[in-house]
Parts: C-alpha cells; structure tokens; sequence
C-alpha cells in the first residue's frame, strides 16, 4: 500500500525542512509519497521548495500563483495523490508526525474510511496557549456535530487520513478554513465510517506564524448551516 501525505505551505521558510525530515524519519511500513502545495508563498519558500525536491525524491511540488487558502491547496494536492490512504500534514510543527501510525492503525485494520486526530482526547503532549481558541473550537465541532449527527471531539484538527477513492469523490468548494467544516458534512452525509484518535499537539502564537483568525471561525459558523441544507 501507498500513502499520499499533502502538505498545504504558505510562508513557512523557516519550518518545512524540517517538517520534512520529521516526516521522513516515521516508518509506517507503506510506500509513501510527500506532495507539497505551496500556496502563494512570499517569504523566500518557494526558492527552498526545488532544493527539497532536489534532496528529498519522494517529494512532489505543486505552486498556485497567488494564495488562495489551505482548503484550495488541499484540493491540488488531492488531485495530485497516487497513495490508497491519504494524509495531512500542516507545514508548521504545531503536529507531530510520530502520530501516524496511530493515525493509520484504523483504516489500515479494515476498521474505518476516515480518522481525524483528536487534540481533546488526551493521550499526548500539549502546548498551552490560547484559551478562547479552545473555546472556539468546542464550539464549532458542537455544532458541526448537531447538524451532522456525528460525535466528533475536534472538527477543527489538522491530522485528517481518508481512503484515497473516498476524498477524491468529494466535490469541495471552500478555499480556506471553511474546507474543515465542508469535509467534515460530507463525509458524515456519505455515512463514512470515521474514527478518533488521541494526538499530541505543539500550538503556534501569533508571532511564531499562526495563521487562522476570528473571520475564519465565523465562516466556519456559515459554512456549518450551509453544508446542513446543501452539497
């Protein structure tokens, strides 16, 4: 079996390197593939990307000409897999890809179609940061959940894994962050066999590059009622 690990980037010169070798160094025991889609990078990213591609041979390189959002970088980089499982991967370390084999354990047992990571189910390290984005977070994958019917503990979670045939049969529209809610109703309206499991998490500040804001949540808000009544 393969895995497609797609990594949206945006400005992130100082930490993709890194990423990289930490997600070269998990042995899952499958074939693997690291799609990079850099998405309008304007920080000196985009001269590192074919040195990467140069250094790393499982690694692919996508660039959209002007940032258009994470859920449109994860669109290209969905088209873009070849691997039966697909995985993603934030380009900022706030995630730790030591989690997936546990991530993978599910699909990989037969067990399930999706698993999303968990921030919320204990079980791995912790920064301490922001308490109303926890708040925040709660909130929307409450939500989310009365209008999918699912029990979900963290809606929001970068660490989604998905059968390949399932995410590539998804018409998705949202461009930035509204791409977690849109996912997510899609799948639960497909009757997906989705699992949880305990990550660990490293949060970003604002001044280390933390990108999401308050806008974002209240699209999430109208991207919850939309996706209720509409594929």
């Amino acid at each position: 079996m393969k895995l497609s690990i797609i990594i949206p980037v945006y400005n992130e010169v100082s930490t993709l390197a890194e990423l990289l070798n930490a997600v070269r160094e998990v042995d899952t025991g499958l074939d693997r593939e690291i799609i990079l889609v850099d998405d309008g990078s304007s920080d000196g990213t985009r001269d590192l990307l074919p040195k990467l591609a140069q250094q790393f041979p499982d690694v692919v390189i996508d660039l959209h000409a002007v940032n258009r959002g994470k859920g449109a970088a994860l669109h290209t980089g969905f088209a873009k897999a070849t691997g039966d499982i697909v995985l993603i991967q934030d380009a900022d370390l706030e995630y730790d890809p030591k989690d997936y084999p546990k991530l993978l354990a599910p699909i990989l047992q037969g067990r399930a179609d999706v698993v999303y990571g968990s921030r919320f189910l204990g079980g791995g390290a912790h920064r301490v940061v922001y308490y109303w984005h926890y708040v925040g977070n709660k909130f929307l994958t409450m939500l989310s959940n009365m209008m999918t019917n699912i029990n979900l503990t963290d809606m929001e979670v970068c660490y989604k894994v998905f059968k390949r045939d399932i995410i590539q049969s998804l018409n998705l529209k949202e461009e930035r962050f509204g791409f977690e809610v849109e996912v997510t109703a899609k799948l639960a309206r497909r009757k997906a066999v989705i699992y949880e499991v305990p990550i660990s998490y490293y949060g970003r500040s604002y001044e280390e590059g933390k990108k999401i804001t308050w806008k974002d949540g209240f699209r999430a808000i109208w991207c919850i009622f939309k996706y209720r009544i509409t594929d």
